[in-house]
């Protein structure tokens, strides 16, 4: 049975657990989420306290996930009740979150399909007037092929399994899009543009607006805002919470280095999601200002960066299809392991094959995915949100398995293994083949008291209660 913790799938080394890893926390986030909050808050105060956290709260809460899929051999809707009886609540919360946001992901990988055919066919300029994102969106058909398309092309690899899949896909995509990622990062950083008004901007100036912390007017809320925004990119940029580490953990050789490999995806997907910052903001910085750099979301990829583009000239139509290809892998590696997430969850619990585990979750993305697409025409209703926000189908399903979902899940298994279980659990997971744990004291403290403090303050704002 593949379910069998000896016959178990597995990652090839630590290579391939490494790749797959990263290319999962290296998604939509962190391409259009990371560089408007850099831009937003401070820009390098930003980068400060992300770093910061990311070898902290990110260190505590990536390690104890990798180490409990790794100990269980199973993925996170079983994995949770073989650390402690009757903690299964937290499995089938942990895997209600990816379930919630294949579907809408998917949709959004369609449309990042939609664009980069678009300039790969030399529309870019259409791509780059107003009304084209909305025109697209609000469509009743075509969102949803691009939709079936790029969830067709996460269901074949998920189906090919660990090795033949996951791995193979991700030793390929992951090297292409890092080179894609540094090629249009030093392009953008090399821009320069006189406006209609004779001013002159470059992409070295947009870069010390990015890195070079803006302390001006800073106050203690001010601070807590920008401390509140960094712990929620975390969430986007290190795929945590939501199953995904624990699945993949469970696929990690009893002899591999985990310490060693969690420091790699650390580094690797901090490496990126600083990277997609100079991507974006020297750019848009140089063809917009800093007004252009307000937008955040699908309105920064979809409406925003094509105008970028369209400014460039030439150039434009390569930059913009290389951007949309980067973007595209992106997208296929995180949506990839939200499916996994899923998928092995099925498997374990109910002993089926990968087969049928694909089939199921295939079909309930695409009626999730068919509501999501409708939720911009025949179903559009503007709900708000507790949060504040206004949005309809898919900033619902965003709200649930993002703001409320994942910090109670992170929360939960702080509990558990700081408290119930205790960190020891994790600690000799980790240092199980002679390895010292490099933060073993930190750990401790994070995920005991600090981590904790965090989740509660993350979910009080998300109920509009700070």
């Amino acid at each position: 049975m593949e379910t069998n913790k000896k016959s178990r799938n597995s990652f090839s080394g630590s290579l391939g657990f490494v790749l797959a890893a990263a290319g999962s926390a290296v998604g939509l986030g962190n391409i259009w989420r990371f560089p408007y909050l850099a831009a937003k808050d401070g820009g390098g105060l930003f980068l400060v306290i992300y770093l910061i956290l990311v070898l902290t709260f990110g260190y505590a809460l990536l390690t104890t996930e990798v180490a409990i899929g790794r100990k269980t051999k199973q993925s996170p809707l079983t994995a949770y009740s073989e650390i402690k009886k009757g903690w299964k609540g937290l499995g089938l919360i942990a895997s209600l979150v990816p379930l919630l946001i294949m579907p809408y992901y998917c949709v959004i990988g369609g449309w990042v399909i939609k664009y980069f055919v678009a300039f790969l066919g030399g529309e870019g300029v259409d791509a780059a007037q107003d009304g084209y994102f909305t025109g697209f969106i609000t469509q009743e058909v075509w969102p949803l092929v691009f939709f079936a398309i790029f969830l067709g092309a996460c269901a074949f690899i998920v189906f090919r399994g660990v090795n033949k899949g996951i791995e193979s896909a991700s030793k390929i995509i992951m090297p292409i899009l890092l080179i894609l990622v540094v090629g249009i990062s030093v392009f953008s950083i090399a821009l320069s543009h006189t406006d209609a008004s004779g001013v002159t901007r470059t992409g070295l100036e947009g870069l010390k607006v990015y890195v070079i912390p803006n302390l001006e007017g800073l106050t203690v809320s001010g601070f807590f805002t920008v401390l509140v925004d960094a712990m929620n990119q975390l969430f986007f940029s290190i795929s945590v919470a939501m199953g995904i580490m624990v699945a993949y953990g469970s696929y990690v050789k009893d002899d591999a280095n985990l310490g060693k490999s969690i420091n790699q995806i650390e580094l690797c997907d901090t490496a990126v999601a600083v990277l997609a910052g100079v991507m974006i903001v020297p750019a848009v910085y140089t063809f917009m200002g800093t007004e252009g750099m307000q937008a955040s979301g699908p309105s920064l990829m979809f409406v925003t960066l094509p105008k970028v583009f369209e400014a460039m000239g030439p150039a434009g139509y390569l930059v913009g299809t290389a951007f949309f290809a980067m973007v595209l892998f992106a997208a296929l590696t995180s949506a990839v392991s939200v499916m996994e997430a899923v998928v092995s969850s099925l498997m374990d619990q109910f002993h089926i094959s990968r087969f049928k585990a694909c089939v199921i979750e295939t079909v309930i993305a695409v009626i999730g995915g068919i509501f999501v697409c409708l939720g911009y025409n025949k179903l559009y209703f503007e709900l708000k949100l507790p949060n504040g926000a206004v949005g309809q189908v898919l900033d619902v399903l965003d709200y649930l398995s993002n703001s409320v979902m994942m910090p109670l899940v992170a929360l939960f298994t702080c509990i558990l293994i700081g408290w119930i279980a205790k960190p020891q659990v994790v600690i000799d997971e980790v240092e199980k083949n002679g390895e010292k744990m490099g933060r073993k004291v930190l750990y401790v403290v994070m995920i005991k008291f600090l981590a904790p403090v965090f989740m509660v303050i993350l979910l009080l704002k998300a109920f509009g209660l700070m």
